[in-house]
This record gives structure tokens, sequence and C-alpha cells, in this order.
């Protein structure tokens, strides 16, 4: 502060000094918080994949072991819960694991869906052999499960055993996100 003519005050330079650190600090927190976001929503991708691997194994213990597609030609067997409603037209096995095993008996007969993206956009379940795509480039919403596989870093490999799996998303800001029951 300054002393003009006994008034104290504020010079020009101090307030603008004030000013521009007040802007730095709005900027780094307006420039930070679209990143903690998204970053939030990947953490909780990564748990909804885990809820995955957890239906999975429910899916097993009720199959005689077998876990979903295994032995399914390369063709996609997928689903989705459109307009609200948990069925579709063709009954398969990614079917059975979305409306049976990751939406609780009541959603499912109320025709709703637990089962969405931190974006509020429904998941839907591909079961795929692996090799037979190309790794998702952009969030698509699509989990795939791929049979007889294993994780390689964010890609999923073929496996010479019958009950391995990999669950492979693209996640919104780090990259594609693998998980695996080994």
């Amino acid at each position: 502060m300054s002393e003009i003519k006994g008034k104290k005050g504020f010079t020009i330079i101090e307030v603008v000094l004030v000013l521009a650190i007040a802007g730095l600090i709005f900027l780094m927190v307006f420039i930070a918080l679209p990143a903690l976001q998204r970053s939030q929503r990947d953490t909780q991708r990564r748990d909804d994949l885990a809820r995955v691997a957890t239906a999975i194994t429910q899916y097993q213990t009720n199959n005689s072991g077998k876990i979903p597609g295994q032995g399914a030609s390369a063709d996609i067997k997928s689903a989705v819960i459109a307009s609200g409603t948990c069925s579709a037209s063709t009954i398969n096995d990614a079917t059975k694991l979305l409306c049976g095993y990751l939406n609780s008996s009541e959603a499912a007969s109320a025709g709703t869906n637990e089962f969405i993206d931190p974006d509020g956009t429904d998941y839907s379940i591909t079961i795929k052999k692996v090799g037979t795509y190309a790794s998702p480039t952009t969030v698509d919403h699509i989990v795939y499960i791929h049979p007889k596989a294993k994780c390689e870093g964010e890609k999923a490999v073929a496996s010479d055993n019958n009950r391995d799996y990999a669950i492979v998303y693209k996640l919104e800001g780090t990259g594609t996100y693998c998980s695996d029951n080994r």
C-alpha cells in the first residue's frame, strides 16, 4: 500500500498483480477440472468392468464352468438394452450376461437398465473371439468380452486356456483398459 497526500490505498501495479495472480489460479482450475472429471469417470468405468468380471464368474457358476461365448464362432454376439427394456430379439450369451447378471432382477423385470456408463449412456456387451476386430479407438460404450483370451497391456491376445477371458473397454482419457481373469 502506498500513501498519497495522507490517503491509504493500493497502487495500480498492486491491483494488476493481484488480478493477474487470480486469473492464473482460475485458468489452472479451468484447465485441470475437465481432466479430473475424465479421470473420475474412467475410474468408475474400471469399477464397472470389475462388475462385469464378477458377473462372468457368476455366469460360470450357473453354466457348468463355461464363460459367455465359449465355443462361439467368430460372429459377434452382442446385447444392448434398447429403449430401457432388458430384452433382445435374439437371446444369446451377451444378453443373458447383461440382463441376468449385470442388472438386478427388479430392474430387469421393470425393463430398466442399471448398467450405465458414468456419462449416462447404456453400456452394451459384445462377445467376440480375440483377433476378429480392431481395438476400439473411440469411446463407444461397448464392453468387449473375449473368450479364451488374456491381456497384454491394453490389448487382448489369444490364450490356450478355455477358462480365460479378457474384458476390453476404451476409456475416455487414458487409453484402452484390458482386464482378464488371470
